[in-house]
């Protein structure tokens, strides 16, 4: 068979992802917090692009070019889906900074208010950054500590390496004979340094284990006896309530083991909790869902999550109208395209996002109504199959985007669990209402008549729920639930 070449011409459907596609597609799944961050990225690069002032309407030459996507007509007779529209009631804009905000009087007009001891922005001796207030790392007290108690160079290069070592709770997990061998310094010498840094405050702090770390918070207390060091070093007969064990080791009877271990409750097994500046964050809400007057639910997006994105086609006219060179016009039209991109793929997510949220409000319908034990078995494919849309895109939508409904603020893949088979033909139950039942029964239980697993799984069979044993027994772990074992001995401590 000889080789020859020759020029076919052939055609064919594919899909290319352009970077307008992969734009849309990102947008999905990202959050909030993120999708605000990323919106404003974007107003930095491109000039077309504004924030729109909820305080104005929106012109026509304001306006993108694509137009809004339909709504979902599979939910209307079950939700009030009421989509972005910036000629909504006027709002504080976004860019506001409140605390450089004043009346007319001017900021000196704060200052007079403040009476005579008050001085004046205007005046010479303000500073703001010594109003500035900063809380201190841990790392940052034990330096300072660290530069007081020890002179000599050598330990305090020692000292300040092992204040390198300390984590989040405050202790140091790491060897110190490795770190000793790294550092090229004897392991007494390191050890005799460690000890110094034991006696920093907060106390407990570069505490090697929970017990020395219990230890050292006792020691200053004048509190750390032979039989409370005994109950420290055996602090996992403490966890599993073995409490004849510990009356027997530590030669002391049920009152005093008693007070002993109250003692211990009252310390701080992690010092550096205090120190911890990280702020919390607060999970803002993406969807609004409340009863309908007229039945139903009705769902809304969370408009003040919702960065409000004009494409600003003044400016663009005006530049237009200049002279401008042929990489200046290009640079116009890809700006302007990219901006009205932009504006419709957000369009395109809010809507997406309202379908979803609708879709599994709709088939969770009981679980809103009833509570957990009623929430049905749900998988992505049903929600897709419904909605019509591929089961990746509804698992982008449900990635980090959170409902606040009348039971409280769920997420959304909260509603998607596995099934459990019923039994004798019976429908199938959630795996999150199985574990709830659970975790209900062991809630009832009686100290002289503790459930085990096997004891579950007997209950939930007479409730129609086909399950193993060992699916109770992940599931009671998922829980942090102990093992019956563990729970009669705490039981039984806790009634004696």
């Amino acid at each position: 068979m000889a080789l020859t070449q020759r020029l076919d011409l052939r055609q064919a459907q594919t899909l290319v992802m352009t970077p307008q596609l992969q734009q849309a597609i990102k947008l999905l799944q990202l959050s909030n917090v993120e999708l605000v961050e990323y919106v404003e990225r974007e107003l930095e690069q491109n000039p077309l692009l504004e924030l729109a002032d909820p305080a104005e309407p929106p012109t026509a030459a304001d306006q993108p070019a694509a137009e809004a996507l339909p709504e979902s007509e599979g939910t209307q007779d079950l939700t009030q889906i009421t989509q972005n529209d910036s000629t909504g009631a006027a709002e504080t804009p976004l860019d506001t900074d409140h605390d450089t905000t004043y009346d007319e009087a001017g900021p000196s007009a704060f200052a007079r208010e403040r009476g005579s001891g008050g001085s004046s922005f205007d005046d010479d001796e303000f500073d703001a950054t010594e109003r500035l207030t900063e809380s201190k790392t841990l790392r940052e007290h034990l330096y300072d500590q660290l530069a007081v108690e020890i002179t000599d160079p050598v330990e305090r290069l020692i000292g300040g390496a092992l204040i390198e070592l300390v984590d989040e709770c405050g202790w140091i997990t790491e060897p110190l004979g490795p770190f000793a061998t790294a550092l090229g310094a004897p392991v007494e010498q390191v050890e005799a340094v460690l000890l110094r840094l034991q006696k920093f405050e907060p106390t407990g702090v570069c505490a090697r284990s929970l017990a020395e770390c219990l230890a050292l918070q006792l020691r200053e207390r004048d509190r750390c006896d032979p039989a409370m060091q005994t109950l420290l070093d055996n602090l996992d007969l403490l966890a599993q309530r073995r409490m004849p064990e510990l009356m027997r080791l530590c030669g002391v009877d049920a009152s005093d083991l008693a007070d002993m271990i109250a003692e211990i409750k009252q310390l701080n097994p992690k010092p550096a909790r205090e120190f911890d500046s990280s702020p919390v964050q607060t999970v803002v809400p993406d969807i609004l869902m409340r009863p309908n007057p007229s039945g139903g639910w009705a769902i809304e997006l969370n408009h003040d999550t919702l960065p409000k994105v004009l494409v600003n086609r003044r400016y663009h006219a005006v530049v237009q109208k200049g002279t401008l060179s042929k990489a200046d016009r290009e640079y116009m039209a890809e700006r302007l395209t990219a901006a009205n991109w932009l504006v419709r793929s957000l369009d395109q997510r809010a809507t997406t996002i309202l379908k979803v949220a609708s879709e599994i409000v709709r088939q969770q319908d009981a679980f809103f109504i009833y509570g957990v034990q009623y929430l049905r078995p749900l998988i992505l494919r049903d929600i897709a199959t419904a909605i019509e849309m591929h089961e990746s895109t509804v698992s982008r939508v449900t990635s980090n985007k959170y409902m606040q409904t009348p039971r409280g603020i769920f997420e959304l893949k909260y509603f998607f669990s596995t099934a459990i088979a019923g039994s004798a033909g019976a429908d199938s139950h959630s795996a999150e209402a199985v574990r709830f039942r659970i975790q209900k029964l062991i809630t009832a239980e009686e100290p002289s008549a503790v459930l085990s697993d096997d004891t579950i799984v007997d209950l939930l069979q007479k409730d129609g729920i086909e399950i193993a044993r060992r699916t109770v027994a992940k599931y009671r772990e998922q829980l942090r639930i102990p093992s019956s074992v563990q729970r009669r001995r705490e039981k039984l401590s806790a009634s004696a």
